[in-house]
């Protein structure tokens, strides 16, 4: 049975905090967090770089990721206790980021006296859990995909709303030069009368 959490959050432009995350897991556990850069706030920012931190409950340092994107890293929790994942905005301080990320858990690993039940009972416990976690990948895509849609829908609209007001502004620039050269060749053209 796979866990997932799934965790939206805002990195700010202050580049002194970190915006951290934690969850209990036990010994053993295979956790795969795959962090997600989604989204800068403002559009059209080029860098879509976050630092990315995985503490152990002790304190140690499991992973560190510089200036990543996105990413996925797998690794077995030491000991029992919290885990702490941290993300920073370091690298590009003046654009605020939505990050998603998900951080997905394994299956205890079996005692000797639970491995000695029926073959084909593990066999097919083995392909149930390698299918859950096809299908959480899947889902993982999907919410991903879902929401890059969102973004660009956002940026796409953005652009439309541009191109629209200028080209209103062109057409009252437009009219305007015509409206000013009406007036002046009729003034050109205007014949005056010396009494």
């Amino acid at each position: 049975m796979t866990k997932s959490n799934v965790y939206p959050s805002e990195t700010g432009g202050d580049r002194t905090i970190d915006h951290c995350f934690a969850d209990k897991y036990f010994t053993g556990l295979r956790l795969k967090p795959s962090p997600i850069l989604l989204s800068d706030l403002c559009c059209g920012a080029v860098l879509r770089m976050l630092n990315a931190t995985i503490y152990g409950p002790d304190g140690k340092l499991i992973h560190s990721g510089d200036r990543e994107s996105n990413g996925k890293y797998t690794f077995a929790a030491h000991i029992d206790g919290i885990y702490k994942y941290c993300f920073s905005n370091q690298m590009s301080t003046m654009t605020p980021k939505i990050v998603m990320f998900s951080m997905d858990t394994g299956e205890k690993p079996k005692q000797q006296g639970d491995m000695e039940g029926d073959a084909n009972h593990n066999k097919l416990a083995e392909m149930v859990n390698q299918l859950s976690t096809a299908l959480t990948g899947a889902k993982h895509e999907q919410e991903y995909m879902e929401v890059r849609e969102r973004i660009h829908r956002a940026i796409n609209d953005n652009t439309n709303s541009r191109v629209v007001l200028w080209a209103f502004f062109e057409a009252l620039v437009l009219v305007a030069m015509s409206l000013g050269q009406v007036y002046y060749l009729k003034r050109f053209f205007e014949v005056r009368r010396v009494v």
